[in-house]
């Protein structure tokens, strides 16, 4: 999926305090720096369905995106994967600090304009990937080469997209012997799995898939007859496609704690499979909203997901600090309506539940935003909404009032943070009429 940066808008900030909790424990990863002596290209092979790399067992646990790495080593994480831009610095900056990573090859996209009917544009694309996958095959933080990502989806006839594949990945075997070739697809569909069969020389299955689909994506993948190892190359708590909406079709977002909730769960299930784990996306991207699918917030803050990431890795959360949490946002005197709604010339008020469990006192941002007007396919690049700072006439940390607003469709989104790393973040759609 694309990626981009965004703003965090306009807030006032004022304090909150709260509880105590327990931290999980550390599980450092062993850095492998490129470059110094010892630092060689690891020998990563396929057995049944694990992943070896240089014999030994290796669990694909980690994040997909361009987030700060420093992080992950002390949540659990071994794994960083990309999408399709020049590996180099993240191999480096990933081998400093013991992490692998997927590297991804990215193969155009029909419903892009990609034509694999155009042979001179395949030659030229597997050349580009040849060059790529020669450049940094001897990489000692390099663990897999990730073909494509969702090149299938939104295709009435998909039939012209497996023998590409199969040709990337026979490329990357004769290459590159000692990394196996990956690829990328959008959930198992009724029969993705057993069209990949039309790409032989893939030896790693690599699925996104998000919310409760997770519960049961490798046992689907198994059914339709795949046998090696498989690694869910991004998941997330809820895709926006699965959630409830208001009348206009505003998704319902959950909050970062709602989140994590649910990753815990998401989490556990997929070790029981099996499957490796790639949680999206470790940076900050507008999709729908600039929060939706971001572990992190503009400035690098991370969300509870890190902490359901630990605890799930046996890693513990930065500082073994926790991330401040949402019990609940909601409209003023309707607590139970899932947006808001009012006229013109009226204000709109929205409460705010939450609690600090180190007790650190909370800053609290609140902000408002025009709702998406530009809704991309399979993570395609999405315009960033406008913003309205003037909107927010009073605020704190147990809520806020709107009002100044023509005729629209927006939401309201507030941002904590406890000074020490950790935020939290939720938001509401409403609508002025």
């Amino acid at each position: 999926m694309s990626r981009r940066t965004v703003l965090a808008g306009l807030a006032v900030s004022l304090p909150l305090v709260a509880g105590s909790g327990a931290p999980a424990q550390p599980n450092l990863a062993t850095p492998v720096i490129p470059g110094t002596p010892g630092a060689k290209p690891a020998q990563v092979t396929v057995e049944g369905r694990n992943i070896l790399v240089d014999g030994q067992p290796f669990l694909v646990r980690g994040v997909a995106g361009d987030g700060p790495l420093a992080l992950l080593p002390g949540l659990g994480a071994t794994t960083v994967r990309s999408y399709g831009e020049d590996p180099g610095p993240l191999l480096d900056a990933a081998g400093t600090l013991g992490l692998k990573v997927i590297a991804g090859l990215w193969v155009g996209q029909p419903r892009q304009g990609a034509d694999y009917a155009d042979a001179s544009f395949r030659a030229r694309q597997l050349a580009e990937l040849e060059a790529m996958v020669t450049k940094y095959r001897d990489h000692p933080a390099l663990l897999m080469w990730g073909i494509g990502n969702e090149v299938e989806v939104d295709l009435a006839d998909d039939s012209a997209v497996w023998p590409v594949i199969e040709e990337v990945a026979a490329m990357v075997a004769r290459v590159d012997p000692a990394h196996p070739p990956l690829a990328v697809l959008a959930e198992t569909g009724t029969d993705k799995v057993e069209k990949l069969r039309k790409a032989p020389s893939i030896r790693v299955l690599g699925l996104n898939s998000y919310g409760d689909a997770l519960y049961s994506v490798a046992e689907r993948a198994r059914k339709q007859g795949w046998e090696g190892p498989i690694i869910i190359t991004e998941l997330g708590a809820l895709g926006q496609w699965q959630a409830a909406h208001a009348p206009w079709g505003a998704p319902f977002e959950p909050s970062s704690t709602q989140k994590a909730i649910q990753l815990r769960r998401y989490l556990a299930a997929l070790d029981e499979q099996g499957a490796g784990a790639i949680l999206f996306l470790w940076g900050q991207k507008q999709e729908v909203t600039p929060s939706w699918h971001s572990l992190l917030l503009p400035d690098g803050v991370w969300l509870e997901a890190a902490e359901a990431m630990a605890q799930a890795w046996g890693g513990q959360s930065p500082g073994v600090n926790q991330a401040p949490r949402i019990a609940s946002l909601r409209v003023a005197g309707e607590p139970s309506a899932p947006f808001g709604r009012w006229r013109a010339d009226e204000e709109g008020a929205f409460t705010l539940d939450a609690v600090e469990p180190d007790g650190d006192l909370m800053e609290v941002r609140w902000f408002v935003m025009a709702e998406s007007a530009d809704r991309g396919i399979g993570g395609d690049a999405e315009q960033v909404p406008p913003l309205f700072p003037e909107a927010v006439r009073q605020s704190g940390p147990s809520g806020a009032r709107v009002s100044g607003l023509t005729p629209g469709r927006y939401r309201i989104f507030v941002e904590l943070r406890d000074g020490k790393g950790a935020g939290a973040t939720a938001n509401m759609p409403f609508e002025v009429r």
